[in-house]
């Protein structure tokens, strides 16, 4: 059982959860919810100014599974330890926020949205004996220059701590807010890219050479629930514009953690850009470097011209 963490930094303006809630008693069947959010979307358009939903979603007393947790690390290159990564959480708070998406009220189809960013920070290391209460909800809505971006916020108590919490951003193209400020600004988080200031992709080193089998996007599924059509079926993925199926954002997340492994301090925020998607199958490389408090990294193809991920890894305070 967690002990009771220290002084606790947040991920810059992380909204508080709405203190309106639905309860839950099991975990989200995430397939179905998914097939019925994507069906459903392909009519929905947003109107006016969005606004997402006011309230969260709340799963209390979860423990983690621990065959899902092994067949996860097995597939993301990770060791069986006895704390849970930051992206092991997020997969077990994902089917709440994709509850959240699939509500009628949420005001964005779900068809098309692109994961773009997400930061995470673990504030005490989480054990696999731990009882969490997990909850999702919907933040802020920004202007992009290609839309609007929304995040889906989560994040993972303990005896009433916080032990982790997460930030995802997708974008969702043609949608425009009314007199919203210059949509040129980009995203709105980390000023558009992870990589700290004043490193150039260029100069880090290659870490290592990664072979992406075509069959990834349905091994990953199968341990995070993340079913999404594009990841699993080439047809799904011509349909939005791939010429075959792409990777999981989530999957590479967590294949640079693993990779980090050893390097990583029990408290710290990782934060990431997904730039190119990776089709499958490909070859690609990490590329990476210590920084004055953590590490830079970036996924890109061979060459380095083509960048699919770019990340950072911090100490939090």
């Amino acid at each position: 059982m967690a002990q009771a963490p220290g002084p606790q930094a947040r991920i810059p303006d992380l909204e508080a959860p709405p203190e309106e809630g639905e309860r839950l008693t099991e975990p989200v069947r995430v397939g179905p919810m998914i097939a019925k959010a994507l069906s459903g979307s392909l009519l929905r358009r947003s109107r006016g100014t969005p606004t997402v939903p006011s309230r969260s979603v709340v799963l209390p007393d979860q423990r983690v599974d621990l065959s899902q947790w092994c067949r996860y690390a097995r597939v993301c290159g990770m060791p069986v330890g006895t704390t849970l990564p930051g992206t092991f959480l997020h997969v077990m708070a994902f089917g709440l926020q994709v509850k959240v998406m699939a509500a009628p009220d949420f005001p964005f189809p779900m068809v098309g949205m692109v994961h773009v960013h997400n930061e995470m920070q673990t504030l005490h290391p989480v054990g696999l004996d731990e009882r969490l209460t997990l909850t999702a909800w919907a933040g802020s809505v920004r202007p992009h220059r290609h839309g609007v971006t929304v995040d889906l916020n989560a994040r993972a108590e303990s005896v009433s701590h916080v032990v982790w919490q997460g930030r995802s951003t997708y974008l969702v193209r043609g949608v425009e807010l009314e007199g919203a400020p210059d949509p040129s600004l980009g995203t709105g988080v980390s000023s558009g890219d992870a990589l700290p200031n004043g490193v150039d992709v260029a100069t880090l080193p290659v870490w290592a050479h990664w072979h992406l089998p075509a069959d990834l996007g349905r091994r990953y599924a199968a341990v995070s629930g993340d079913v999404n059509p594009i990841h699993l079926h080439p047809w799904a993925a011509r349909a939005l514009g791939f010429p075959r199926t792409i990777a999981h954002g989530m999957w590479t997340h967590a294949r640079v953690l693993a990779a980090l492994e050893g390097r990583v301090p029990p408290r710290h925020r990782m934060a990431v850009t997904f730039r190119k998607p990776i089709l499958l199958p490909s070859r690609v490389a990490l590329r990476a470097a210590p920084t004055p408090d953590g590490h830079a990294f970036a996924v890109t193809d061979g060459t380095g011209d083509r960048q699919h991920l770019l990340g950072s890894i911090s100490v939090s305070p």
